[in-house]
């Protein structure tokens, strides 16, 4: 895929992962777990096994892509396949952006290209688990299409505090606003 840039986010460009981003995006990930928010660890796993984790993804063909201003990784969608096979045709989402770059529509950009790339790559259902407190990621999904599918109570938990999960799901035959 082409890379896509636009005035609007200041020479933000939204680049497939390559091997050349793996250190930046290890450290927005684990930016981004650390706030203890948004994310379901706490921190990003160590640097090998992010590169493992990077250079599947690749290989598999799985839909992973950055927004980034010169090398620095600001944020990431990515969407991996389900292994098994009568799930191959599902994928799960996750995404994150770091806190500065938030709020002037790079998520959309992020997840509209990622969701494009996982259509082109045969996948026809994708899902994610959002906290129930997180009402801006949420109403971006809602934008691109996503529907919700049900609540996982007490699904989190981060520093005693517990915070359920919304299950959605996008279906591309069933259409996209």
């Amino acid at each position: 895929m082409d890379a896509v840039t636009s005035p609007d986010t200041s020479g933000i460009r939204i680049d497939p992962i390559a091997a050349a981003h793996i250190d930046s995006f290890h450290r927005a990930l684990d930016t981004v777990a650390r706030e203890k928010k948004f994310l379901s660890m706490f921190e990003a796993p160590p640097l090998p096994q992010t590169r493992d984790f990077v250079m599947d993804m690749i290989a598999k063909g799985n839909p992973q892509f950055v927004a980034a201003i010169g090398d620095e990784v600001v944020g990431w969608c990515d969407i991996r396949r389900h292994a098994y096979p009568s799930h191959a045709h599902r994928g799960s989402l996750g995404m994150g952006i770091l806190p500065t770059y938030r709020g002037k529509g790079l998520g959309r950009r992020l997840i509209e290209t990622t969701l494009k790339g996982a259509q082109e790559a045969g996948l026809l259902r994708v899902e994610l688990d959002v906290h129930e407190d997180n009402s801006r990621a949420i109403a971006l999904y809602e934008k691109v299409g996503f529907t919700r599918e049900g609540i996982a109570r007490r699904a989190v938990r981060i520093d005693g505090r517990f915070i359920d999960a919304i299950g959605m799901a996008l279906l591309f035959d069933e259409g996209r606003p």
